[in-house]
């Protein structure tokens, strides 16, 4: 396990070929993401993020996004191919804007970086409808937050979510409020016009037509400030697609990876 500023970070490597680095939504695990690494192909390499599957526990002190990016990072070889869902993705456009050396290609699929859509009456829709899980997490009901936030953003209703499952929700919960301030505020300028502006590496956006709202808001502003980014949209799909739309988010990457070959 690589250590990152104090944290043994889990990683596994599947398949040959390009370098790939592949890193999941918040409250997941790497694994959830192996199906979508294998349609993809390539030498890929997933980990579970501080707090998450087999990582080590965050320290509740290092900022929660620039640690995922530097652990993606510390498993780059040279220059990769950086795929993110959620807030991984959100994790990977920061790598990519601070170390462009480590990157060849990005894939961001549904990145929550809200900051991005302030000022858009998607971002108020989304804040509203995100009051109430601020709202159980300021009284300590952690069981109440994670049941919201599964509600707003999750593939299964609560009720069949299985209860183990339900306790590794609950249990890391409070890692929802640990990247907040990065996709919210965005205090370090990563998605300002001038940083996206100098990115010079294809990106590949990709979200689902039944999404909410301010996946797409975010979206349009990231493709109207990254000089070579495309946006993809899966019929069908909401914010869990590389579960449950697989093969169709494995088609556009293939297709975009054959365009930049």
């Amino acid at each position: 396990m690589p250590d990152i500023s104090g944290h043994a970070v889990h990683a596994v490597t599947v398949g040959t070929g390009a370098p790939v680095i592949m890193v999941h939504c918040a409250l997941a695990r790497h694994d959830r993401l192996l199906p979508l690494a294998g349609a993809i192909g390539g030498h890929v390499t997933l980990f579970d993020m501080p707090g998450h599957g087999k990582s080590a526990d965050w320290d509740g002190k290092t900022e929660y996004q620039g640690l995922v990016a530097d652990a993606a990072a510390a498993l780059c070889d040279g220059p990769t191919h950086l795929i993110g869902h959620s807030f991984g993705a959100t994790a990977m456009l920061r790598l990519a804007v601070t170390r462009p050396d480590l990157v060849s290609r990005l894939t961001l699929i549904e990145p929550v970086y809200f900051a991005a859509a302030k000022r858009m009456p998607e971002h108020n829709q989304h804040a509203k409808a995100f009051r109430p899980f601020v709202m159980a997490m300021l009284a300590g009901d952690e069981a109440r937050a994670a049941e919201v936030f599964n509600s707003l953003w999750g593939a299964t209703p609560w009720e069949d979510v299985p209860a183990r499952l339900r306790t590794y929700l609950i249990a890391r919960i409070h890692l929802i409020v640990a990247g907040a301030a990065a996709i919210e505020e965005d205090a370090d300028g990563i998605i300002s016009a001038e940083r996206l502006g100098a990115l010079d590496i294809p990106v590949t956006l990709i979200r689902g037509a039944d999404s909410q709202p301010v996946i797409s808001a975010i979206h349009q502003r990231l493709v109207g400030r990254i000089p070579q980014a495309r946006d993809h949209v899966v019929p069908g799909a909401a914010h869990m697609l590389p579960l449950t739309h697989t093969e169709e988010v494995a088609k556009i990457i293939r297709a975009a990876d054959r365009e930049t070959a």
